[in-house]
């Protein structure tokens, strides 16, 4: 499943860096995944890296964007042929 930032996120930006599908982006007044990119860093890390860097720890797994980790695998190579 994408995950999402809650209304914890202090918008410090460290999210956006560690991000491999650039999924994650400023909005007002906080930040947001794009469930489309987010691929819970499957095929490029062990881990999801934004919740590994969020100082807030505001970002939790999106109920609304159920995947399989072979659907997020899929999505990964699709967003990098």
């Amino acid at each position: 499943m994408a995950l999402l930032i809650n209304n914890d996120c202090t918008a410090c930006d460290a999210c956006v860096e560690p991000c491999p599908n650039q999924a994650i982006s400023a909005a007002s007044p906080i930040y947001v995944i794009d469930p489309a990119k987010c691929t819970e860093c499957v095929g490029a890390h062990d881990d999801p890296q934004c919740i590994d860097v969020c100082p807030a720890d505001c970002i939790v797994p999106d109920p609304a964007h159920a995947e399989s980790k072979d659907d997020l695998m899929a999505k990964y190579h699709a967003l990098h042929p």
